[in-house]
């Protein structure tokens, strides 16, 4: 959930690289939800990206209904508040800019364990993740 178009295609190419299926983007909550719920009929999803804010919207809505779905999930933001964050205090939060490879390490982290979150609150509140080459 991506509401910057570039970002999103950019985010979009890189997990379908690495073997993901992309479902989206979503550019809204209504359109992140809509997917959700279709791709849970489907199969279910592994993990998803979110963008704390898209426009005036609000991402914990979709990190409410994912929880509920038992699909972990990692907020993307350019705010530096946390503080709405504090009933997904376990979920890793990376700072924009962010680096793609700092994006990988974390989803990979959320998937080798039973896509259960088990990031300690140092790792998953990162201020920034440091762009490696």
């Amino acid at each position: 959930m991506e509401d910057e178009f570039v970002v999103s295609m950019m985010l979009e190419d890189v997990l379908t690289d690495a073997g993901a299926m992309v479902l989206g983007p979503a550019v809204s909550v209504r359109d992140a939800l809509g997917l959700l719920d279709v791709a849970m009929l489907d199969g279910g999803v592994s993990a998803a990206v979110l963008d704390l804010r898209l426009g005036r919207e609000n991402g914990i809505v979709v990190a409410d209904a994912l929880r509920k779905c038992g699909v972990p999930y990692v907020f993307t933001t350019g705010l530096g508040e946390f503080a709405e964050l504090e009933q997904h205090e376990d979920a890793p939060v990376l700072a924009k800019p962010y680096s793609l490879r700092g994006l990988m390490q974390t989803l990979e982290k959320l998937l080798l364990d039973g896509n259960r979150f088990v990031m300690s609150p140092d790792d998953a509140r990162q201020t920034k993740v440091p762009e490696t080459h």
